[in-house]
């Protein structure tokens, strides 16, 4: 059986590995016709919040933090209701 330590580590390295798949997948998704309708919070995430802050991990966060971060930044980022709700869950469910 691993440790509590170990088994955070290999959390921390796998989401590091996500979190720069994504920020790869957001440039690229920039350029892709996608509808924003279709697009999954993480890409959303990467398109938009990447652009300005320095990557965070979901965990740097409790929930209703992430909460109160993402409706602030749905009115500077001119975030639409739907944009800002799957930005939320992906980072919710990261978390």
């Amino acid at each position: 059986m691993k440790s509590t330590e170990t088994i955070y580590r290999i959390k921390k390295i796998s989401l590091g590995l996500l979190l720069g798949g994504l920020l790869l997948g957001g440039a690229i998704a920039c350029a892709s016709s996608m509808p924003i309708k279709q697009k999954p919070g993480a890409m959303l995430w990467g398109e938009n919040c990447g652009r300005c802050h320095n990557v965070r991990t979901p965990s740097d966060y409790s929930d209703a933090q992430w909460d109160v971060a993402v409706m602030h930044m749905r009115t500077r980022a001119n975030l639409t209701a739907v944009e800002a709700q799957r930005i939320v869950e992906f980072l919710k469910s990261s978390n």
